[in-house]
């Protein structure tokens, strides 16, 4: 089997252009494997960088989390990294750019010169809310500004501003060679993070061997959902570089859509779903406005991944493609679960896509095959 690529498919054209020019320059081409092996792709959800920034626990917290990264980055060197959604906490965040804190959590990725996309969560461009005890006898605590010699730094460094998508994805892309990260349609705006990558083999790199669809769930700064705008725009895209189906699809997002409550386990975690914990109920997406119909009508359609529920990490069948959450990787946000990533490998001859979960402490486990499919009435 020849190296496998992962290509950038700009949203704004209307025919498909590729060119490849290996990393590390700009990613407007290609990234080539070794020799026979499969593409595989960790992912880090709920991060959580900078919550508590003016705390003592806070900074630790994201010290820990880089441990944690840097680990799975060790264990199992990855050729791609997704940032799932919520990379930082921005209602605790007091500065102007919160990018100084998205640029901490890239970072372990970045020094190992493994490129990367990222997907909005609902904290990534959150308001700032005023921590009550700021207003007793202590005061506001001392806020920790940027250094004016930051690249990320800006004039109003503590102006409770906030950073909005834009602004961070505008920062992730200008700043960091090996993002894959795009803006999206701008017709779809305020919803950003909406784009697609072909994973392609260099014995034919016109050929695709897999999509990665990339969706933005919404939060923060509006609704949490993902738009019926949004979906005719992954129903128009995915007609035009895949009008049979011949490829398969594989989708990410950030909060679960409402299909993840109907195969939710009720307890424990029996088959046909694999997981290791199941410790709270699925916090949806406010509405279901046309994105699962479209995924379950389509044969291509695979499995999609999401983060947001640090208590759930089990994967379970949705009709005929995998419903699957991330594990907790950030020491920031709630919940004391061991941190840890999922890990998706793709393999080109024969096709297949499994997953599994790599921990902090290296361990691994809840090792599962999405693709090909098997009826899960079988498994019960």
């Amino acid at each position: 089997m020849g190296r496998l690529l992962l290509l950038l498919i700009s949203p704004y054209l209307y025919s498909l252009l590729i060119s490849t020019v290996a990393l590390p320059t700009k990613p407007e081409g290609c990234h080539q494997l070794r020799p026979g092996a499969p593409f595989k792709i960790a992912l880090f959800a709920d991060l959580h960088f900078g919550e508590a920034e003016s705390t003592d626990w806070g900074p630790l917290q994201d010290v820990k989390s880089t441990r944690v990264m840097s680990s799975v980055l060790d264990d199992e060197n990855p050729d791609f990294v997704i940032y799932l959604g919520d990379v930082i906490t921005a209602n605790n965040i007091a500065i102007r750019n919160a990018s100084l804190y998205w640029d901490k959590a890239v970072s372990p990725t970045r020094a190992r010169g493994i490129p990367w996309a990222s997907v909005f969560g609902n904290h990534d461009d959150a308001a700032f809310v005023w921590p009550i005890e700021w207003f007793s006898a202590p005061g506001i605590p001392k806020i920790r500004c940027p250094e004016a010699n930051s690249s990320c730094s800006g004039e109003e460094d503590c102006s409770f501003k906030g950073t909005q998508r834009l602004e961070l994805m505008k920062n992730e892309i200008e700043l960091n060679l090996l993002s894959y990260s795009q803006y999206g349609p701008k017709e779809l705006w305020p919803s950003v993070s909406n784009y697609v990558l072909q994973v392609s083999s260099s014995e034919n790199p016109m050929s695709p061997v897999a999509f990665l669809y990339f969706l933005d769930s919404g939060g923060g700064s509006y609704p949490e959902i993902i738009s019926s705008a949004q979906a005719e725009w992954f129903q128009k895209k995915a007609s035009e570089i895949n009008p049979d189906s011949r490829v398969p699809e594989i989708i990410f997002w950030h909060i679960p859509s409402r299909a993840y409550k109907k195969v939710a386990p009720l307890f424990w975690i029996h088959k046909p779903c694999v997981g290791s914990i199941n410790k709270e109920k699925v916090a949806t997406q406010e509405a279901e406005t046309g994105i699962m119909k479209l995924l379950v009508e389509r044969v291509s359609a695979k499995a999609v991944f999401v983060g947001h529920n640090h208590g759930l990490d089990w994967c379970c069948p949705y009709e005929k493609l995998w419903l699957c959450f991330a594990r907790h990787t950030g020491y920031g946000g709630y919940g004391n679960w061991h941190r840890g990533a999922r890990i998706v490998e793709i393999t080109q001859q024969p096709f297949s896509i499994k997953s599994w979960i790599r921990m902090e402490d290296g361990s691994v486990h809840s090792e599962v095959v999405l693709s090909p499919f098997i009826n899960r009435n079988k498994s019960m």
